[in-house]
């Protein structure tokens, strides 16, 4: 059978790669050195052209697998690696091989855990993880070895990524079912807890982080947000109270939102979210970068919260984020500002009051069970709150006010 590579090839020089040589035994020239976790079987890397490429030494029947499933979740948008094409007909007694491309400014979360972690990276890093896991499941992919070592981290502007790097052992069905993803949750608990012991046996684990807690740690996190995401929540049309209020269950739990969504069925809608898992600083340069508003991290993340609700409400997910950064300016944040007396906005810097605005807006929806509206929320907040603040505020450090409400 002569030498065959099968898929999307975007590089025509994979196929003088040395493919009647052992991968184990390939010449230095061809690879390059990146961290990788442990795998059963020989991993490689080559740089051709510019780009890298990731090439494991299957069995064909499981390259050919391995190949599909990979590119089923691309498909669907998933966090895993991109399927470039798989190797059959080499010579006599060699395996098949599979072809990824690796994942840019990545690096395997066993490599990441091997030295000095802060604590909060390290909250980050389970999260991340969480969420991989939970999307997984909900496109009905049942991965069966989730570990340290098959999983890379990814952090970029600010966000932190993790990405599935082998499912040769997944499954793919229409909807994962309660028993595939418990099982599933369990062997991730056990390699996790394995590898950290093996880190830690190697002494490559900070002192601080204790094997067994951090791979409870993860269950735990992806039980919370999975019960979170799943929540079959109907909507009327979109209430932005309801928006509101999922998005804000879901920052307690430590997450952001990446994405909402409302799909609608016979006048109500799904309210669908994404979330994802952000650096220290994020939202203030995504919030100054959409809109020029250089303002605090928290009060930021209150105005972008804001501001991707405004966007569902007004069916604006494909469009520009810009173009609807834009938008919310013009048509939300600017004319609640200037809805504020002009006696009375000196107290305050706008993007505080705004975020104050917000708040009474939610607990006076909480005490109607329904959005009041911004509108309803400008005049009690100005009436009942604004007023009675002293003009000396905006000099003074924020503390909390018990009379907000």
């Amino acid at each position: 059978m002569p030498l065959q590579i099968t898929g999307a090839l975007g590089d025509p020089d994979l196929i003088r790669l040395p493919w009647d040589v052992p991968l184990a035994d390939w010449p230095r020239h061809h690879l390059v050195d990146l961290p990788r976790g442990i795998s059963r079987h020989v991993v490689r890397f080559a740089r051709l052209s510019g780009k890298v490429y990731a090439i494991k030494e299957i069995s064909e029947r499981y390259a050919k697998r391995e190949y599909q499933l990979l590119w089923d979740l691309a498909r669907l948008d998933a966090p895993a690696v991109e399927p470039v094409a798989y190797v059959t007909g080499r010579d006599e007694g060699l395996d098949a091989a599979l072809i990824t491309r690796h994942l840019q400014f990545s690096l395997p979360y066993r490599a990441v855990m091997s030295g000095t972690l802060r604590p909060d990276t390290l909250t980050r890093l389970l999260d991340a993880l969480a969420v991989l896991l939970v999307r997984l499941h909900l496109n009905g992919f049942y991965w069966g070895d989730c570990s340290l070592s098959n999983t890379l981290f990814r952090r970029d502007a600010g966000a932190f990524a993790a990405y599935l790097v082998d499912a040769e052992t997944g499954e793919m069905h229409p909807m994962i079912s309660e028993g595939q993803r418990l099982t599933d949750i369990d062997v991730a608990h056990t390699n996790i807890f394995g590898e950290m012991l093996d880190l830690e046996a190697g002494g490559l684990l900070h002192p601080s982080i204790d094997p067994m807690e951090t791979a409870e740690d993860i269950v735990t996190r992806y039980h919370r947000l999975w019960a979170e995401i799943t929540d079959s929540e109907i909507i009327d049309e979109v209430d932005w109270h309801r928006v509101e209020h999922r998005i804000r269950r879901l920052n307690l739990l430590g997450f952001d939102v990446a994405e909402m969504m409302v799909r609608r069925k016979v006048g109500t809608g799904r309210l669908i979210v994404r979330p994802k898992v952000v650096d220290a600083g994020h939202h203030q340069r995504r919030l100054l970068r959409l809109t020029g508003l250089d303002v605090e991290e928290n009060q930021a993340r209150r105005l972008l919260n804001d501001l991707d609700g405004y966007r569902v409400a007004q069916g604006l997910r494909h469009e520009d984020e810009s173009i609807v950064a834009h938008r919310w300016l013009a048509e939300v944040f600017h004319p609640t500002v200037d809805g504020i007396p002009a006696e009375l906005r000196g107290k305050l810097e706008p993007a505080q009051l705004f975020h104050e605005i917000l708040d009474h807006r939610w607990y006076l929806s909480e005490a109607a069970g329904a959005d009041v509206g911004l509108a309803t929320a400008v005049k009690s907040y100005v009436d009942n709150v604004l007023v009675h603040k002293p003009d000396e505020k905006a000099l003074l450090p924020d503390e909390p006010d018990e009379d907000v409400q």
